[in-house]
């Protein structure tokens, strides 16, 4: 099988952005090492100079697509890493959930932990785990499904699909948090679809996607993702 180019969103000296597909791990782990974006990204950048290497910043779940930031050096890596909240000012999503929600938009606040099955809960118990906040709208529906609009002001593992189980209303497809009725033929219908960052403070200019529209100014830029073509 031919395997997809690379959907790149946006490169210079420093970074490098891509639009994940949905179906690949952003990095490797026990039970698969090869099929990765990470070890795509570094095929792709080694074509031009073998001496660069990649280094993750942030990832996405295997099924959710979207936009993902490598950095081609350590020093931009650390910037991004070690100041995370202070420069990226926004990160939305796009989600298919099943059924209507209770209320067209609104925020969920509570604290995440992980069991030792890998399985993200919620608890009110600020002690009990790391703050996590959504805030979402819905952008349009059916009697059977709802697609909402998602901004979230915490990266927590697992954050977006535990707090739409939360609600009752689970992402479509995803067996793991509360779709009953996911069959093996659905994808999970979530993709991060933009990342708006500032870094000047940091002398650096960065950012990136939302409606493929580009806002290039002097301390930022924004870039965006289309919604998956097989979302039905």
């Amino acid at each position: 099988m031919k395997k997809k180019k690379l959907d790149i969103i946006y490169e210079d000296k420093d970074i490098i952005v891509i639009n994940k597909p949905s179906g690949l791990l952003t990095i490797s782990t026990e039970k698969e090492k090869n099929k990765t974006l990470f070890k795509e990204v570094s095929e792709y950048v080694k074509k031009s100079n073998p001496k660069i290497k990649i280094f993750i910043i942030h990832r996405l779940d295997k099924d959710t697509s979207g936009i993902v930031i490598f950095a081609k050096n350590q020093n931009i890596k650390y910037m991004y890493q070690n100041a995370w909240d202070k420069i990226v000012l926004k990160r939305g999503y796009i989600a298919v959930v099943n059924g209507n929600l209770r209320n067209n938009e609104g925020r969920i606040k509570s604290y995440l932990k992980e069991t030792k099955t890998l399985l993200v809960y919620s608890s009110n118990d600020k002690k009990d785990g790391k703050l996590a906040i959504t805030d979402y709208k819905v952008i349009k529906k059916t009697n059977k499904y709802s697609m909402i609009d998602i901004n979230i002001k915490t990266g927590r593992k697992n954050q977006i699909r535990v707090h739409m189980k939360d609600l009752g209303n689970p992402i479509l497809g995803d067996k793991k948090y509360g779709d009953k009725k996911a069959d093996d033929f659905y994808i999970q219908r979530i993709q991060c679809r933009n990342i708006l960052t500032d870094a000047s403070s940091f002398h650096r200019t960065a950012a990136y996607s939302k409606f493929i529209n580009q806002l290039i100014c002097s301390q930022c830029m924004f870039f965006v993702c289309f919604f998956p073509k097989n979302v039905h």
